[in-house]
């Protein structure tokens, strides 16, 4: 799913960012994307994929002239559904007490990504790492 939400949802708007010869794909990855943690090799591998995914979509966007941006989102422990989505129990524990003492709201991400969008056309932020201040990771 970390792989392919990223190239449908790219498949689905780039036959009409190329025909505007602009856009902006924006995904949102995981600092598993940066950095690597024991036990997270198939997750992190899937994050490291999109981290080159979209800086290559953009460079080969720049040599063909459609003018696209990307950027990815690398958020740490962010409130999010993903505690409700993880079925093995010691992964489940091990992240619900990391989050329930680190997390911080979804709109921080938000907030990131705005900034993002309202740079000029001729402007690029390739990635933002974000996370919770006191988290030590």
């Amino acid at each position: 799913m970390n792989i392919n939400g990223v190239l449908n949802g790219v498949a689905a708007v780039l036959p009409i960012f190329v025909s505007q010869k602009s856009g902006h794909i924006i995904t949102i990855s995981s600092v598993a994307g940066l950095k690597s943690y024991p036990g997270g090799a198939v997750y992190g591998g899937t994050k490291w994929f999109v981290r080159d995914f979209m800086e290559v979509l953009r460079m080969e966007s720049a040599l063909e002239g459609t003018n696209i941006r990307t950027a990815a989102m690398y958020p740490a422990a962010i409130n999010t559904e993903l505690l409700l989505q993880i079925t093995h129990k010691e992964a489940a524990e091990q992240l619900s007490n990391v989050y329930n003492q680190y997390s911080i709201s979804a709109d921080r991400v938000a907030n990131v990504i705005a900034f993002a969008i309202s740079q000029p056309e001729d402007t690029n932020i390739n990635e933002f790492t974000m996370g919770p201040t006191s988290q030590p990771w």
